[in-house]
């Protein structure tokens, strides 16, 4: 392993700063090998290039330093065939700097697959700023501060990624990065854009649990349903709210913050909500017996400890990659007989919310609520039905059926621009971008 992986982010952060503040790995399309900018990235490049689990011939990995923070940024490029890299941006603490690669190659990954099936002309990508020590993150100007330097940062990519809003990062914050860069999305109503996506993700989650419910069992409803959630953020809420909508029997939701669990007992007090207050290394709500098992929070939740715990027929939930391992984790599911409806499917909304947004917005916008209807051929519902039932028929996992879906629709060019994300990298290395 390279030793760079095992450093914490900060230390990684300082040795960054003290070679310029900048450094990328980027694919070479000519050596068809990963180059990094700087000797000293050299065995941080081996390794990724190396990895059979998350690496996915990633176009590029950019690395910057806060100028004023300190903080560690990335931002991970999966693929720009289809357009440019987008992909929201992360805010959240990493114990070591494989943590920190890891998460970023799995994410990007995702929103590759994620906007090709939504049918959207982006490639994927994500951004990443890891949490700095100590509770300043939760200061007003400190944050003003490093989502200014990340869309600086963000600005100097040329294009090649366009940031959004992520877990650990708010609207607010996307306000401040703006003010940096045009290359966001997310940007508050205020100013033109589509805020928060949060309601639309919830509604597409939904969604999908329904399409998994009627696949199960044609006809049949979210009504009377139990369902079990991970997590209890911003779309978890406006899940509850929608579930409660349709007529489900009890959600059972598990939450590490004491404070929002207190909001959320309130917000639903005297409605069939459960809201359990537990510590981060709790898995109890893995064994809740359950309709649906929704993973919520944060990825790689899905392993072999806790999906011998899954008491639910289906898991669908808006956590992005679910599986710790998508070529293991998705096979021991289908060995249990459990119904999985892969993340990029479920929780599509967000970006589909935002992703077009400079073309302007109409109320009840026509080109949003298709993918939340029943009659368009490519709206959520539809699409966890076709995978599943692609699954079923051709004997191999659901997991594996959507990727299918979204790695074909993944190699179609931009029917404008090309690949010209390539390009762009491709120019940032040439004038020494990151040397």
């Amino acid at each position: 392993m390279s030793a760079l992986l095992e450093l914490d982010t900060a230390t990684f952060a300082n040795e960054l700063a003290a070679h310029g503040g900048r450094a990328s790995i980027r694919w070479d399309f000519d050596a068809q090998r990963l180059v990094a900018s700087q000797p000293w990235l050299d065995e941080l490049a081996t390794f990724v290039g190396a990895d059979t689990r998350d690496f996915h011939r990633h176009e590029g990995l950019y690395f910057g330093v806060g100028p004023q923070t300190g903080a560690l940024f990335g931002a991970f490029v999966h693929a720009t065939v289809r357009g440019q890299a987008a992909g929201g941006l992360r805010h959240w603490p990493y114990l070591s700097v494989e943590s920190f690669v890891r998460d970023g190659l799995r994410l990007s990954l995702g929103m590759s697959r994620k906007n090709a099936l939504a049918g959207l002309w982006w490639g994927g990508g994500k951004g990443i700023i890891a949490r700095q020590a100590g509770g300043h993150f939760r200061d007003e100007d400190y944050r003003r501060a490093v989502y200014r330097e990340y869309g600086a940062f963000t600005s100097s990519l040329r294009g090649v990624y366009v940031t959004a809003e992520d877990v650990g990062t708010t609207p607010p914050d996307i306000a401040s990065v703006f003010e940096t860069t045009r290359f966001t999305t997310c940007v508050p109503a205020a100013v033109g854009g589509s805020g928060n996506p949060s309601p639309a993700t919830a509604l597409g989650v939904v969604c999908a649990m329904e399409g998994a419910i009627d696949h199960a069992k044609p006809g049949d409803t979210l009504a009377g349903k139990t369902v079990a959630m991970q997590g209890a953020g911003n779309v978890a809420t406006y899940m509850m709210e929608a579930l409660l909508e349709r007529g489900v029997a009890r959600i059972i939701a598990t939450e590490i913050d004491g404070q929002r669990c207190a909001e959320l007992r309130g917000r639903f007090a005297g409605r069939p909500v459960d809201i359990r207050e537990v510590a981060i290394d709790d898995l109890a709500i893995f064994g809740e017996p359950c309709d649906v098992f929704a993973p919520n929070a944060l990825g790689g939740v899905l392993g072999p400890e806790t999906i011998a715990m899954i008491q639910a027929p289906i898991v669908c939930g808006a956590a992005n990659n679910q599986l710790l391992d998508d070529r293991r984790d998705d096979a021991a599911l289908a060995a249990r007989g459990i119904l999985y409806v892969p993340d990029f499917v479920a929780n599509r909304m967000g970006i589909v919310n935002c992703a077009n947004e400079q073309y302007g917005n109409l109320p009840d916008d026509p080109a949003i609520a298709r993918h939340l209807s029943r009659d368009w051929d490519n709206a959520v519902f539809v699409v966890t039905k076709r995978i599943l039932e692609r699954a079923a028929s051709e004997r191999i996992t659901s997991s594996s059926a959507a990727n299918l879906l979204a790695d074909e629709a993944c190699q179609q060019p931009h029917p404008i621009w090309g690949h010209r994300g390539r390009a762009i990298a491709e120019a940032l290395a040439r004038e020494g971008w990151g040397q």
